[in-house]
C-alpha cells in the first residue's frame, strides 16, 4: 500500500506487495484461530444462521425463476386475445397491399402469394412471428351458365327458407318450421360464408358477415364437438377470411382456436373430442374414452392455417403433435384403427379398420396436410402412401357379376373382411387424383376412375337416383340369374346428401376435362331439385329415402346441401376448369 511522506524522516514511498497465496494462508489462519477462540454457544448460533439462510436460497430463489418463466409460457385454459389481435392488426397493416389495383376480370379471381414452406418439426421459437399478408381481396361475378344459374336457384331457395324459420340458429326443422341447435354458433350462417360469397350473393353476404360481428360469441358454457366446430366453425371463418381479405373473421377465428386449445391437454397430445369453449375445458365423449381417429387427425389443415394467418404457431404445433404422433404408432400396412385413446395415445385393440365413418379423413389430410406444408414434411407423403398400398392389398374388392371396384372393411381381431362401404369413402377417387396431379404414383389414376364409377352407380341403381348412406356388395358368384352387384339393408336406406361423391367428381373433372364427371354431377343435381320442397327448403333439410319411387321423409337438419354439394357443383360447372383455380389445387390447400 502507498505510506504518505514523512517530512521528518527518509523522503521515499514505501510500497508493501502480499504475494497472493501468503497473504491467503495468513487470511486462512486468522479466520480459524477466531473460530476456535468463539465459544460452542456461540459457534452453534452461527451454524443455524448459515443453515437458515442456505434454505432461504434453495427454496425462494427457484420459485421466482419458475415464477418468471410461468409467465411467459402460453396457457392454453386463459389466452388473452385481445392482445394478439391487436398485434396482428398491426403487423397485417404493414403488409397489407392495394387491391384494388389487382382487380380481377370477369370469373376470374386473384391468386393468393404462395405458403412458404415448413420444415419438417414445428420450431416452438417461432411462436409470435408475423402473420402472412393479409389475402387479396377476390369477387366473383355470379353465375355464368344456365346451370350455375340453377344452382344458385337452389341455393337460395334453401337459404331463404333458413332466414325465414332459423335464422341466427344452427339448424332449420322444415318440417315444424322451427330451429335446432346443435352447438348455439349460427351453424349454418358461419358454415356457408365462403359459398354465399363465391356464388356472388354479395347481399346475403353482407346480412351474414353483420351477424357474424354483431352475434357470433364463443362464451357459452356449452361442449362442442372438437371436430366439428373445427372444420364448420374455423374453417368456415378461415374461408371467409382468404376470399374477402375482412379481418374480423381472423380475429373470431383467433378467438375460436384459442378455446379449443385445452383440447390438446393431454398426456399424449392426442386431443380429446368435447371441448367446453366458454369454461376452456376438454374431456372424452360420454360415450366412451376414445376418440375417433379420423377427428383427431383431420383438424389440422385449419388449425394450420389459423398459424399461418396469424403467426401464432401455437395452433400450428399442437395440431401437428397429434400427426407426428399417430405417424409412430404401429399401424396394419399402414392403414389404422378407427377409435384412439387421448389418455394413452394408442389405438383401441382390434377396432375396425375404414376407409368409411372415423376413419375416412385420416387418410385424405395426409394427403392435403403435406401439399400444405409445401411438400416438405415427408412422413406426411410416406404415411398416405402406405395408407393406399395397404387399401389396394386388403380392402379393394370386387363384386361378382359385373366386377365393380370398392372399399370394404376390415372387422374384428382376425381382420374379417366386411363387404360394404360407407358413402363417405366416395371422397377417395377425388383425393387420389389430387395426389396423382402432385406427382404421386400414376396408377393410382385408375384405381380413382373405377371407385369413382361405382360410388356412381350407387346412385344410379336407385329409382330415386339417390345413393344410400351405406351400401353392400356380393363378392361370391351364386347360381341366382338376378343376382345383384349391390344392395341396401333397410337401416341404411337414406340419404344424408353428403358431398364427398361430389367433391371427387370435381377434381376427376377439374384434372381430366372429362365431360363424364359433369354430366354425372348435373344429374345427381337434377334429382335433388326436382324432390319436393317444404317451406322453402330444398330436400336436403330431409333424409330421403332411395328405396321406392317417392321414397320418404324422416326428420334431418344438417345444412349439407347448401354448403358441400352445391359449394362443388358451382366449380363443376363452369365451362373451363381453369376459371375455379381459387381452390388452389395447383399451389396450396385452403379450408374450402
Amino acid at each position: 500500500m502507498f505510506s504518505p511522506r514523512d517530512s521528518g524522516k527518509s523522503d521515499y514511498i514505501s510500497l508493501n506487495i502480499h504475494e497472493s497465496g501468503s497473504f491467503a494462508r495468513s487470511t486462512s489462519r486468522s479466520l480459524w484461530r477466531q473460530w476456535n477462540q468463539l465459544s460452542r454457544f456461540q459457534r452453534n448460533i452461527l451454524y443455524f444462521a448459515i443453515i437458515t439462510v442456505l434454505l432461504v436460497i434453495f427454496y425462494l430463489l427457484p420459485s421466482e425463476t419458475k415464477a418468471g418463466t410461468s409467465n411467459n409460457e402460453v396457457d392454453y385454459s386463459n389466452v388473452e386475445v385481445v392482445q394478439e389481435t391487436a398485434k396482428y392488426e398491426k403487423a397485417v397493416d404493414e403488409v397489407v397491399v392495394d387491391n384494388e389495383e389487382q382487380a380481377a376480370g370477369p370469373g376470374e379471381v386473384i391468386e393468393e402469394p404462395e405458403f412458404q414452406p415448413e420444415i419438417n418439426q414445428v420450431d416452438d421459437d417461432q411462436i409470435g412471428e408475423p402473420p402472412q399478408p393479409r389475402p387479396n381481396i377476390l369477387k366473383f361475378s355470379g353465375p355464368q351458365n344456365s346451370k350455375q344459374e340453377a344452382v344458385v336457384a337452389a341455393f337460395k331457395h334453401s337459404w331463404n327458407g333458413y332466414k325465414r324459420y332459423a335464422w341466427g340458429h344452427d339448424n332449420v326443422k322444415p318440417i315444424s318450421k322451427r330451429y335446432h341447435e346443435w352447438f348455439s354458433l349460427g351453424l349454418t350462417i358461419v358454415d356457408s360464408l365462403d359459398t354465399i360469397y363465391i356464388m356472388g350473393l354479395y347481399d346475403e353476404y353482407s346480412r351474414a358477415r353483420k351477424w357474424v360481428e354483431e352475434n357470433l360469441v364463443f362464451t357459452m358454457n356449452r361442449d362442442v364437438n372438437l371436430f366439428e366446430v373445427t372444420i364448420r366453425v374455423l374453417g368456415g371463418l378461415l374461408s371467409a377470411y382468404h376470399l374477402s381479405g375482412d379481418i374480423l373473421f381472423i380475429n373470431k377465428a383467433m378467438d375460436l382456436g384459442d378455446r379449443m386449445m385445452p383440447a390438446f391437454s393431454t398426456r399424449s397430445g392426442v386431443p380429446y373430442s368435447d371441448v367446453n369453449l366458454g369454461t376452456r375445458s376438454a374431456h372424452s365423449p360420454k360415450w366412451g374414452p376414445d376418440s375417433s381417429t379420423s377427428e383427431v387427425t383431420s383438424i389440422q389443415l385449419e388449425f394450420r392455417d389459423l398459424s399461418r394467418s396469424t403467426g401464432q404457431l401455437k395452433f400450428e404445433s399442437a395440431a401437428a403433435r397429434v400427426s407426428e404422433h399417430v405417424h409412430k404408432l404401429e399401424k396394419y400396412d399402414g392403414l389404422v384403427p378407427i377409435f384412439i385413446n387421448a389418455n394413452t395415445g394408442q389405438f383401441r385393440e382390434y377396432a375396425t379398420i375404414t376407409l368409411g365413418a372415423r376413419g375416412d379423413s385420416y387418410y385424405e389430410y395426409l394427403l392435403k396436410q403435406w401439399l400444405q406444408t409445401g411438400k416438405t414434411v415427408d412422413y406426411l407423403r410416406d404415411d398416405y402412401l402406405n395408407g393406399i398400398a395397404g387399401t389396394q392389398k386388403h380392402l379393394v374388392k370386387r363384386t361378382a357379376v359385373n366386377k365393380y371396384l370398392f372399399i370394404a372393411e376390415l372387422v374384428g381381431a382376425n381382420k374379417e373382411i366386411k363387404p360394404k362401404m360407407d358413402h363417405l369413402t366416395c371422397y377417395l377417387g377425388g383425393t387420389l387424383a389430387l395426389g396423382v396431379h402432385h406427382g404421386l404414383p400414376s396408377e393410382h389414376n385408375t384405381l380413382a376412375e373405377e371407385l369413382v364409377r361405382t360410388c356412381y352407380h350407387t346412385y344410379a341403381i336407385q329409382p330415386t337416383f339417390l345413393a344410400p348412406e351405406i351400401t353392400y356388395f356380393n363378392i361370391q358368384k351364386m347360381e341366382d340369374e338376378n343376382q345383384m352387384d349391390m344392395y341396401v339393408k333397410t337401416n341404411d336406406a337414406h340419404n344424408l346428401l353428403r358431398p364427398e361423391f361430389v367433391e371427387s367428381l370435381f377434381y376427376m373433372w377439374y384434372f381430366t376435362g372429362n365431360k363424364t364427371y359433369q354430366d354425372w354431377g348435373w344429374q345427381i343435381f337434377q334429382y335433388l331439385s326436382n324432390v319436393k320442397r317444404v317451406v322453402g327448403i330444398i330436400r336436403q333439410s330431409f333424409v330421403p329415402e332411395v328405396r321406392t319411387e317417392k321414397g320418404g321423409l324422416r326428420f334431418h337438419v344438417a345444412p349439407k346441401f347448401a354448403v358441400g354439394i352445391l359449394l362443388f357443383l358451382w366449380p363443376i360447372f363452369t365451362l373451363f376448369p381453369c376459371k375455379f383455380n381459387f381452390i388452389y389445387l395447383d399451389n396450396d390447400i385452403r379450408n374450402f
